[in-house]
């Protein structure tokens, strides 16, 4: 096992030369539209950079006749249609007159991806013949499937023909989307259109240089750790020593994965506390997260292969908006029974109310119990912050507990729907569905140990009790469960709210 872990390590931290990665992940389809202006006329180098799964889902429009080889003439021939597609859905106007491009060339080539698939290049040259020998207003804009995630780059450069202030730069950031910036960005380029006012003279200057945000070391050790697992499921051979490497690598991603923000962390803990939860809830909801996830990658996996149109970012967008919906539900359950059990728990004044009921009819105002009847948790002024949890059916509470966990699970991971579908494209299909279950197992294990840890919680407040009196936190305190329901349920709504964005 000490032998695997420092495979693991030098896997992730010794830097390696993997296929270039692209900056909204494996479902993007990037743009990059470089205009050149001449007196005369302008061109346009249009390319289309799609990743993994897109690539994946176009190959058989690519491979017309079904025979499982892509050649030279069906590459040309894709080519040619889909650049014809590029030129209808761009627009480009001089002083207000549309203009219309001609295709000069079209290119379509395959390279080497992640886990073993491929990523897919086309390249279109485009002229428009144009009068820019007066000064003119030169408007671009590229409406080429505008839905789908991706970096978005545009370029203006002038030959002959003096360029204003640009808000594009003259050179391309990317290199044409051939080389992206080292670290992933929390906020890549998008550019879809550009207003140009031309002169003719001397050439124009670099333009404006976008800034682009590094993303942080957390992210980028999760990426390298993610190259590594893809070329291990790349290799070309799998022995038993890769294998386990993969195993142990999903995971610790998958663990990685759940320590990020969401999953239902926050959402989980406010429930424990707030229903003093035990450790088997945690693990009923770890284990619920585990099947919720490897569910999910294997029918999105079915339906990538199944479907050409298929938009995996847009049904990831609508499970979100389903968790934080299913959130928001369970938030208001407990909202309503905070709300109809409040004050069931408040502490009297003197801060020494007992718990336990006697079915005799005296009442002992000492700490003593009957062995005969059950004992029940004497409060003494501990701050309690939600009604026990033996007043909630048994039935109703694990029915929240596994929603709680669908909604930490529900979402699949892009990162285990590429492992498996490199391994399937492979012949590894078993494999590949074993990394899926370590990916959600090590989900499983982040948010069993947080919803542990935060079940220890309870057991510990009764040392605040001293406290609690001096300072009339008591009192405060029996509106922790109304408190512990709102965050829930705003969680939710958050969740909701932020995934419905790509939808619309």
């Amino acid at each position: 096992m000490a032998l695997l872990l420092v495979a693991v390590a030098g896997l992730v931290l010794v830097p390696a030369v993997p296929a270039q990665a692209h900056p909204l992940g494996n479902f993007s389809i990037n743009h990059y539209n470089g205009l050149v202006l001449y007196p005369g006329r302008i061109e346009n180098t249009a390319v289309v950079d799609s990743a993994e799964l897109p690539t994946l889902q176009q190959r058989d429009s690519v491979d017309t006749d079904g025979d499982g080889t892509v050649t030279a003439s069906e590459r040309s021939a894709f080519a040619g249609r889909t650049c014809g597609s590029v030129v209808q859905e761009q627009r480009l106007e001089v002083d207000a007159r549309p203009l219309s491009w001609s295709v000069v060339s079209a290119d379509f080539s395959y390279r080497s991806g992640a886990a073993g698939l491929e990523v897919s290049r086309l390249e279109c040259r485009l002229t428009s013949e144009a009068d820019l020998t007066q000064p003119a207003v030169v408007e671009f804009s590229d409406g080429y499937l505008t839905g789908r995630v991706g970096w978005r780059e545009i370029t203006a450069a002038g030959s002959g023909v003096a360029i204003g202030d640009s808000s594009v730069a003259a050179a391309s950031i990317s290199n044409e989307l051939r080389d992206y910036p080292n670290d992933l960005l929390s906020s890549p380029l998008d550019q879809r259109t550009v207003r140009l006012q031309v002169a003719p003279g001397r050439d124009s200057g670099a333009g404006e240089i976008p800034t682009l945000t590094e993303a942080g070391f957390l992210t980028r050790t999760l990426d390298r750790a993610t190259g590594a697992l893809d070329r291990l499921v790349g290799s070309s051979e799998l022995t038993l020593p890769v294998g386990l490497l993969a195993l142990l690598l999903s995971l610790v991603l998958g663990a990685s994965h759940a320590a990020l923000p969401g999953h239902g962390k926050t959402i989980m803990a406010a429930y424990m506390v707030g229903t003093r939860g035990t450790p088997k809830d945690a693990v009923l909801i770890g284990a619920t997260v585990t099947l919720a996830h490897t569910a999910g990658v294997l029918v999105l996996g079915v339906l990538f292969s199944a479907s050409v149109s298929f938009a995996g970012e847009s049904l990831l967008a609508a499970l979100g908006v389903v968790s934080g919906v299913l959130v928001a539900v369970i938030g208001i359950g407990l909202l309503r029974a905070a709300w109809v059990r409040r004050g069931d728990d408040t502490v009297p004044a003197d801060g020494h109310g007992h718990g336990h009921g006697h079915g005799h009819g005296h009442g002992h105002g000492h700490g003593h119990g009957h062995d005969s009847l059950p004992t029940t948790e004497h409060s003494h002024g501990t701050v309690l912050l939600a009604a026990d949890k033996r007043t909630t059916p048994a039935g109703y509470r694990r029915l929240t507990l596994v929603g709680m966990g669908l909604a930490g699970g529900l979402v699949p991971s892009p990162s285990a729907l590429v492992v498996l579908l490199g391994a399937i494209s492979l012949g590894r299909t078993a494999f590949g569905v074993l990394l899926v279950v370590g990916y959600g197992l090590g989900m499983a294990a982040t948010l069993t140990a947080v919803g542990y840890l935060i079940a220890r919680v309870p057991h510990r407040l009764g040392r605040l009790k001293a406290f609690g009196r001096r300072t009339g936190l008591s009192r405060i305190a029996q509106f922790g469960p109304l408190l512990t329901a709102a965050l829930v349920f705003a969680v939710g709504v958050g969740l909701a709210l932020r995934s419905v964005g790509p939808l619309l």
